[in-house]
């Protein structure tokens, strides 16, 4: 699946849009990381939990956007965004969500090109 926050893809032309396409994911750390992540802001710094936990449910939340666009039918997603909040205190959202598409090797875009 081809996947790209552009909305168009060079060398390949759009056949057919399958629609919105998303995933998501909301993901909450527990106590220990919590605690954890708490001690090290209080000397400033990168705090490896949370951001190692947004990495995992970044890449959780493509893979399902992915996999909703693979039931529309579609080979690409187009436009592609990540979009996040907060929901309390305690509890982080991500959002993938694009264009689900059909793309085919447009062969006049190589002879554009010479």
């Amino acid at each position: 699946m081809i996947v790209a926050t552009t909305p168009y893809l060079a060398g390949y032309r759009v056949t057919e849009v399958k629609g919105q396409v998303f995933g998501l994911v909301v993901r909450s750390r527990g106590f220990a990381g919590n605690f954890a992540a708490g001690l090290r802001s209080l000397v400033g710094g990168e705090i490896h939990e949370y951001t190692q936990l947004l990495e995992d449910t970044r890449r959780q939340a493509l893979d399902r956007m992915v996999q909703n666009a693979t039931l529309m039918g579609g080979n690409a997603v187009l436009s592609m965004r990540f979009d996040s909040s907060e929901i309390g205190s305690t509890m982080s959202e991500i959002v993938a969500y694009g264009t689900a598409v059909i793309v085919v090797p447009d062969a006049s875009a190589g002879s554009a090109a010479e």
